[in-house]
């Protein structure tokens, strides 16, 4: 079976966080030939366009790098006002510039939100339209929105309902289907050179 790293990260620096929850969870349930390595966000500075002039930060290079040497990405993400949260939109501007170079064309990808009672619904179709701009291979099905998640969660962040694992199991296993679909030679061979996956699969 071909290998798939997969790169994660989420949207809220709570030291609790439901959504940094969900992520130390999938690592517990990876499927057989994944990685998943685990990328902090609270080291990218807002975006500055003067600040990008004068020298991207070293943060910011890091995470481009990590997200070029990933096979895929998978992204959780708390709802603030219906949306999702600055942080992670700011994450996502950084690494996406200059717009020619970015590491997120064709990356396949995965999504998924803790929050209230409609469980990020509204924060992960949002992410959705970032992602589209973005040109990542964002995977449709399964879908993970933890409603009420209070209830799922200990007063530390740690996942403890058994169906939601199982969830996540699931929307990895379909990660890694999804990324080896897209990274086949013949279908690699045949995309436009601009839309090509930034790590091809060997």
């Amino acid at each position: 079976m071909t290998p798939v790293s997969v790169l994660a990260f989420s949207g809220s620096l709570r030291k609790a966080s439901y959504n940094s929850g969900l992520i130390r969870a999938a690592t517990t349930v990876l499927p057989e030939g994944m990685t998943l390595e685990v990328f902090d966000l609270s080291d990218i500075p807002l975006y500055n366009g003067d600040v990008e002039t004068a020298g991207t930060p070293e943060s910011v290079r890091v995470f481009k790098d990590r997200i070029a040497a990933a096979d895929a990405l998978l992204i959780s993400t708390p709802e603030y006002n219906n949306s999702i949260p600055g942080v992670l939109k700011n994450a996502l501007d950084w690494a996406s510039r200059p717009n020619k170079e970015s590491p997120f064309i064709g990356k396949p990808a995965a999504i998924m939100g803790a929050g209230g009672v409609m469980g990020t619904i509204r924060a992960q179709m949002a992410l959705r339209q970032v992602a589209a701009s973005l040109n990542l291979a964002l995977l449709n099905k399964p879908e993970v929105m933890v409603a009420r998640a209070w209830e799922k969660f200990d007063s530390e962040g740690n996942l403890h309902d058994e169906p939601t694992f199982q969830q996540i199991a699931e929307l990895l296993k379909a990660l890694g289907t999804w990324t080896r679909r897209l990274h086949r030679p013949e279908s690699y061979n045949a995309m436009p050179a601009d839309v090509k996956p930034t790590a091809a699969l060997n």
